[in-house]
């Protein structure tokens, strides 16, 4: 399937968003690219030399750097078919060590940043009858982690937030999904998780192997295809057979 989709992907420069940048434009679709780092954000650029690929430096946590990327997207296509939320953070931090400010930086930036996004993308999809929003959750919502309260809770906020506008903006034929993944062994995941998180995580997989991002490209492109049409408000667990339900 080859489209000519605006697809905006945030996180986009990092080991986990990079992935999902590559199969959407090798896909023929336009992508907007935003992460907090130019330099990254120019290294994405040099890998990927197409004009397809426009790349701006913003933070999902500013409404006016979210207002500025919509702008953009207007300017350079009139509009955004897909928006991929993948930005987001995961310290390990025990919950009586974390500060008030460690607590609400982590939910700014993986709850609130993922709803200001969406806010500022939605005028560009609705009155289309067409849209694809694909949250990146986690599936850690399920089971807890300890040392990451903060996380979690942030990212069972990201599940309500996905279910929430599904059924507000199902009528105007925008879907809304959610992938929920496990320890995914990114350069920033490798550093942060300690190896024991690591290593138990795939003892308790049915695929005995380390999750990868490229492991979610597929779960994404589905939702956004027109395949998944008649699919809102779902969450799609993709952690090697971690859970099952």
């Amino acid at each position: 399937m080859r489209t000519d989709r605006t697809v905006v992907v945030t996180g986009a420069a990092g080991g986990m968003g990079r992935p999902f940048v590559e199969r959407f434009i090798a896909n023929g679709d336009t992508v907007l690219a935003t992460d907090t780092s130019e330099d990254a954000l120019a290294e994405l650029s040099e890998a990927i030399p197409v004009n397809r690929l426009i790349v701006k430096a913003s933070d999902i946590t500013s409404e006016n750097d979210n207002a500025a990327l919509a702008e953009l997207a207007r300017e350079k296509t009139g509009r955004v078919d897909v928006l991929v939320n993948i930005a987001g953070v995961y310290p390990v931090q025990g919950f009586l060590e974390m500060s008030v400010e460690d607590w609400r930086k982590i939910v700014d930036i993986n709850l609130t940043g993922t709803a200001l996004m969406c806010r500022a993308m939605l005028p560009l999809m609705t009155g289309r009858g067409w849209g694809r929003i694909v949250n990146i959750g986690s599936a850690s919502v399920n089971e807890g982690v300890a040392g990451q309260a903060h996380y979690v809770s942030a990212k069972a906020g990201v599940l309500g937030l996905t279910r929430s506008l599904a059924r507000e903006f199902g009528a105007e034929g925008i879907t809304v999904n959610l992938i929920a993944p496990g320890v995914t062994v990114t350069p920033n995941a490798a550093k942060a998780l300690p190896k024991a998180i690591q290593e138990a995580q795939i003892e308790k997989r049915a695929i005995r192997r380390e999750e990868k991002p490229e492991d979610l490209v597929g779960a994404a492109f589905f939702f956004a295809s027109p395949d998944a049409n008649f699919i809102t408000g779902q969450t799609l667990v993709v952690d090697g057979g971690l859970n099952m339900s």
